[in-house]
């Protein structure tokens, strides 16, 4: 095979490769919740949450989170990851009634900016007796997500 030909079959192998990721990842959601102030992808044991822009996330928030996790989690462990790929901010006292889910068993925030990072560091210490992890990547969230519901 020429040096082209090898090449175009790489490139193809790849694009193969992309599409069957992208649609095992579809595969494995089991629901998209809009609401107006955020999106709430469900999977079998996590959910993934993404923030609308310039919105404050507050403790009346937390009405609509219990909610969804009496419908899709009901007695049922997950995980909390908060895809922040919108700048907004959240009142830190919203995480004293996170923290009393008992099922949540792990939060996790996936940002690439430097200023969501700080503000979750600070965030971390208002959820208590929960694991809180900050990742630049949401599939590293993903793969921690195993990891604390393995235990």
């Amino acid at each position: 095979m020429k040096s082209r030909e090898k090449q175009k079959a790489s490139e193809n192998i790849q694009m193969l490769f992309l599409f069957v990721l992208c649609y095992c990842i579809t595969l494995c959601m089991t629901d998209l919740l809009r609401f107006d102030f955020c999106d709430i992808h469900i999977y079998e044991d996590y959910m993934i949450v993404i923030i609308n822009e310039g919105l404050t996330v507050l403790p009346k928030h937390n009405n609509l989170l219990k909610e969804v996790v009496e419908v899709f989690f009901y007695k049922k462990d997950f995980v909390y990851i908060t895809h922040r790929i919108n700048s907004y901010a959240v009142d830190p006292t919203t995480y004293i009634e996170t923290s009393k889910i008992k099922n949540l068993k792990g939060f996790a925030v996936v940002s690439k900016d430097f200023k969501a990072k700080s503000n979750a560091e600070i965030e971390k210490l208002f959820l208590h007796n929960k694991p809180f992890e900050i990742f630049h990547d949401l599939q590293d969230a993903v793969s921690w997500t195993r990891s604390i519901l393995d235990h």
